[in-house]
């Protein structure tokens, strides 16, 4: 499917959405799904798997009690960029809850994705943090126990990408205090 988006032809005829138009919709498609927007385009979410949903949990449940005052741990919740609004699995945003009851983080300080089905999408998306200035970004791959944490965003790419295995200790360098044994990710 996606391979007939890279057709020139096609891709002239699409109708890409700005941030601001997107946020005109509502937040579920005509069929009930869930969607958000990346690069101009509105794609739906995919379901999460029974592994994909406990990762999540685990780590948003161990970050919100390891991020320092001044921090806020989000799971599931937009960040407003240029031309897309995605939904990361969980983001550590700089500020306090109530600054975001009227408009959604513009980028964060570490990003998870946890990759179970969608590794490719995901590595893929790393762009688009980079552009935005996450300072971390990581991807939390589920089958194979391991996390790609990408780091040092510059003109719109991390310049350093580094995989941690299940017996590491991976330490957010943007957040103090956040640090992870790989292998708690799993449970």
């Amino acid at each position: 499917m996606s391979a007939i988006l890279e057709i020139p032809e096609v891709r002239q005829r699409m109708s890409p959405l700005s941030v601001e138009e997107y946020h005109r919709l509502d937040e579920f498609n005509e069929h009930g799904r869930r969607t958000e927007l990346i690069r101009g385009f509105v794609i739906e979410k995919m379901s999460k798997s029974p592994l994909h949903a406990s990762i999540g949990k685990l780590i948003y449940d161990k970050l919100v009690n390891m991020v320092p005052p001044g921090f806020v741990v989000r799971r599931e919740d937009p960040l407003t960029l240029a031309d897309s609004e995605p939904e990361p699995d969980v983001a550590v945003v700089r500020g306090a809850a109530a600054d975001f009851f009227s408009i959604h983080p513009t980028t964060a300080e570490l990003v998870i994705e946890v990759a179970v089905s969608s590794p490719t999408l995901d590595r893929e998306n790393a762009t688009l943090y980079a552009e935005a200035g996450v300072k971390e970004y990581w991807i939390v791959l589920g089958a194979e126990k391991k996390v790609e944490a990408y780091r040092r965003p510059e003109g719109g790419r991390f310049q350093e990408k580094r995989i941690f295995g299940a017996n590491d200790i991976l330490k957010c360098d943007s957040v103090s205090g956040v640090q992870f044994c790989v292998a708690e990710l799993f449970g």
